[in-house]
């Protein structure tokens, strides 16, 4: 899980002493993550733990200047300036074009209102430069994360760190993927945070005081597993994903559910989590605003469907990687598709598809979507299949194993 992975790399480089992770994600994502935090001080250091990669933190001082690039990483150029705030001198942030266009500002306001000194020539954006003191007072906080749940969990992951801790209020449009905002409340629990939620008022508190160091195996990613578990559901046959946790904080396990609306059969067992296809699909009418990470998969599925899908609550997906719903309407209608885009959903009629280029905008998400419909679909082209290594270090080899 890209998600675990690099919230336990920000919690562990906090920690009063060393903490191992083990099976981490290895891609891009986690690696400019990694990165980023060596830069900075950390020791991270890869070792072998039953035949598996692991890698062991040893927090230290954190110290500039420095230099950061995020990537495309929403997780690296959100969680990583807080914590570099922290940090004593400078630290210099950067990454891809397409980073420049993603919204930051929430998160900058919020550390120039802790008095951190960030210079980003009014833009509230990407390139920027943090100058930190070593320290942050912390306090009470108001904050608008109805574009992304990253700009809340970026805060409470770092504020055990914080003078007087923070207390949190969200205010604005209702807030996207909440499983990820209890992922974090989850993890800083597990790292020894205080932490009290209260949900009615949308406010988060998380007191100061040391966090420990942690031996963490790292879940399988989940929302990862959408275009693996599509292969049973377009083709027909069953898919085991092993290591399907039992309970998580994941978005990705509401894929049980969802996928058993659309005409499969999902079940548990000591070998992980079975789904059977029966090569027909249903269409489904669901509000995804809470995982949204799932819409490209599941917008797949629903091209090649026997009825009419609705995807609602999902315009948050246009601040992602690339506009995802402007990205898969034109997509899936340059094969042949019926997809009709709202501000805040995709309306989906199951239309003959024909063979054609699929193009991913650099997004991961996109291209998995593309190789669900080149199951069936004869003559499709996934451009850019290797932007999948953002989060899955070998998808065009995992993919090529499960075929026959």
């Amino acid at each position: 899980s890209k998600s675990v992975t690099n919230r336990a790399l920000i919690l562990a480089a906090q920690a009063q002493s060393p903490s191992l992770l083990k099976r981490p994600l290895i891609s891009r994502d986690t690696e400019l993550m990694v990165a980023g935090l060596r830069a900075m001080g950390v020791g991270i250091k890869d070792v072998q733990v039953d035949g598996d990669l692991a890698w062991e933190i040893t927090p230290a001082p954190l110290r500039g200047p420095a230099k950061v690039d995020v990537g495309n990483a929403g997780t690296v150029m959100r969680f990583l300036p807080p914590l570099a705030a922290l940090a004593t001198g400078e630290v210099a942030f950067d990454g891809d074009p397409r980073s420049y266009e993603r919204p930051l500002g929430p998160v900058i306001k919020a550390l120039e209102e802790l008095g951190v000194a960030v210079d980003h020539d009014n833009r509230y954006s990407l390139p920027l430069k943090l100058h930190g003191t070593g320290s942050i007072p912390g306090g009470n906080l108001t904050i608008d994360a109805s574009a992304s749940s990253q700009f809340l969990s970026a805060l409470l992951l770092v504020a055990p760190s914080f003078e007087k801790g923070i207390i949190a209020k969200h205010q604005g449009g209702s807030l996207p993927s909440m499983p990820h905002i209890e992922m974090t409340v989850e993890m800083l629990r597990d790292f020894g945070a205080t932490v009290e939620v209260d949900s009615a008022n949308q406010s988060w508190s998380v007191k100061p005081g040391a966090l420990h160091g942690k031996d963490l195996v790292i879940e399988p990613d989940l929302s990862n597993a959408a275009p693996f578990l599509s292969l049973a559901m377009v083709c027909g046959g069953s898919v085991t994903i092993a290591d399907w946790p039992k309970v998580t904080t994941q978005p990705g396990d509401q894929l049980r559910s969802i996928l058993t609306a659309m005409g499969a059969t999902v079940s548990m067992s000591d070998a992980g989590l079975t789904l059977k296809g029966s090569g027909t699909i249903h269409g489904i009418d669901i509000d995804l605003h809470d995982v949204g990470e799932l819409t490209p998969s599941i917008a797949a599925l629903a091209a090649l469907a026997d009825s009419p899908s609705h995807l609602r609550g999902i315009g948050h997906l246009r601040l992602h990687e690339t506009d995802r719903l402007a990205a898969l309407t034109r997509e899936i209608n340059a094969l042949g598709g019926n997809v009709v885009e709202e501000e805040t959903a995709l309306h989906i009629t199951p239309a003959p598809l024909h063979a054609g280029v699929f193009h991913t905008y650099e997004d991961h998400r996109l291209a998995t979507a593309g190789a669900v419909l080149g199951l069936v679909v004869k003559g499709i082209e996934v451009e850019n299949i290797a932007t999948t290594r953002k989060t899955l270090p070998d998808f065009p080899g995992l993919w090529s194993s499960l075929l026959v």
